[in-house]
């Protein structure tokens, strides 16, 4: 399909449209989750037999989709094989027969990166970025959407590591919530590719490129912008796109260097006593949220100081909140029904050793799931702390691990992915391997799962 431009608007202003929207959504409610049984609550808007967003539709990584085939390669178990022109770490979401992700092209020129400029980063100066959003047929792969949205020369840097389409789109019935950060968010019909709206005037200098994904509350689009400069959590009002919140993080960093300042968090809604808590991680400290009003509830410092990168979404159950710091890496089991400036008396257990930075957590059970940056793989009970075991795997990890039918799926950067009983014995089922690797997290619906590496989107399913 050719690719398709649709009308820029005023990158200072956001325009909206009076057209139909999809049902609210609402807050995930807590899961019921003994040791050995999974009972799934699903978010209302957000069927399980969908994946609207970053980590699904409990955005905690936890699937419903059964018969997943535990091994395939390049010419096993694959239904379909979509290339996918650019850059882009967004992680696929996927709706009805529609697979959507963004990236981004990328038009270097033969001079580089100031170091002075980027807090030390190199690289070749990138000229112009044009950002698009592409939608596959999930039952053929065949592309059905690839919108240009919009083009921007020089660019705010983005380090080669990360890309300019990092962030994970939110979709709902009708819409699509497209964000690469400060370079604009747009929200799309899905049937048409028309864009019902748009945003291109919120700032912040990201330092190393976008990496937070945006989330879908009742009538919100919630996102959180931690720039080296400026960082914020702001909601949006989900049919036109007028700022309904914006609540500044007011965070005292124990340094002025940009790098520890930045971070890629995701936002993530849980019920603690019957009330939504927005929790907004990034860099040295975790706020929670109202997420109506983004009124402050508590807020906490990482025991550590001076961490930064944190990329994660949260998760919680067992009346726990798990935090993770970002680099240096620390997991926190946070006590829930805390107000105010908690202190390291809210914390039940913390660790340091074979937490990842990047990946997210699985809670499954009582059990906690994690793959380090480097490839340890390691579970632990969600009470305590408490190390069953833990078993290092082949190379680095990004995208963060998921949970289907009694098994974790961990996909690392060179295209190798692992998949493990989820048990409290290390019991390895099978190491698949496809031609690149993955930095996006992998998405399962049905008894499909799909998998984008650097190049490509991947139905992998039974055949």
């Amino acid at each position: 399909m050719a690719r398709r431009t649709v009308a820029l608007r005023s990158p200072s202003r956001y325009a909206s449209y009076n057209l139909p929207h999809a049902p609210d959504s609402d807050f995930p409610m807590r899961y019921l989750l003994p040791a050995a049984l999974l009972v799934f609550v699903s978010i209302p808007g957000f069927p399980v037999d969908n994946w609207p967003t970053y980590r699904g539709p409990t955005g905690n990584g936890i699937a419903t989709a059964k018969n997943l085939p535990a091994e395939w390669s390049e010419t096993k178990n694959i239904r379909w094989k979509t290339a996918i022109h650019g850059k882009g770490w967004s992680s696929p979401v996927v709706w009805g027969d529609q697979v959507w992700m963004t990236t981004a092209n990328e038009v270097r020129g033969t001079g580089k990166v100031d170091p002075k400029t980027t807090g030390g980063a190199g690289g070749i100066k990138v000229e112009k970025v044009t950002f698009y959003a592409v939608c596959v047929n999930r039952k053929t792969g065949t592309i059905e959407h690839d919108l240009q949205l919009a083009e921007e020369n020089n660019p705010a840097f983005c380090h080669d590591f990360n890309s300019y389409a990092s962030p994970t789109p939110v979709i709902e019935d009708g819409r699509i919530y497209v964000h690469f950060g400060s370079h604009g968010t747009w929200c799309l019909d899905t049937a048409t590719g028309k864009p019902l709206w748009e945003r291109r005037d919120l700032k912040c200098n990201h330092f190393r490129g976008p990496g937070s994904s945006p989330i879908v509350f009742k009538n919100l689009l919630i996102m959180i912008f931690d720039g080296a400069d400026e960082q914020y959590v702001i909601a949006l009002d989900k049919s036109n796109g007028e700022t309904v919140w914006r609540k500044d993080r007011n965070t005292k960093y124990s340094t002025d260097n940009g790098d520890y300042k930045k971070a890629y968090g995701t936002a993530h809604v849980v019920d603690v006593e019957g009330k939504p808590q927005l929790i907004c991680p990034s860099s040295e400290c975790t706020v929670a949220n109202d997420p109506l009003t983004g009124d402050e509830i508590w807020r906490f410092y990482h025991l550590g100081k001076s961490t930064m990168n944190v990329g994660s979404r949260t998760v919680a159950g067992q009346g726990l909140i798990f935090l993770l710091s970002g680099h240096p890496a620390q997991l926190m089991a946070l006590k829930q029904g805390g107000a105010g400036m908690l202190t390291k008396t809210s914390v039940a257990w913390e660790t340091t050793k074979g937490v990842p930075s990047r990946p997210s957590l699985l809670l499954v059970g009582d059990n906690i799931f994690m793959i380090s940056d480097d490839g340890v793989m390691s579970c632990l009970d969600a009470r305590s702390g408490k190390v069953h075991w833990t078993e290092r795997q082949n190379g680095a990890f990004t995208a963060s691990p998921l949970y289907a039918d009694g098994s974790i799926y961990a996909a690392n950067q060179t295209g190798k992915t692992v998949v493990i009983k989820a048990s409290t014995t290390f019991e390895p089922v099978a190491t698949n391997e496809l031609k690149d690797g993955c930095m996006a997290s992998p998405a399962a619906v049905g008894d499909e799962i799909f998998l984008r590496t650097k190049t490509h989107i991947y139905c992998i399913g039974k055949k």
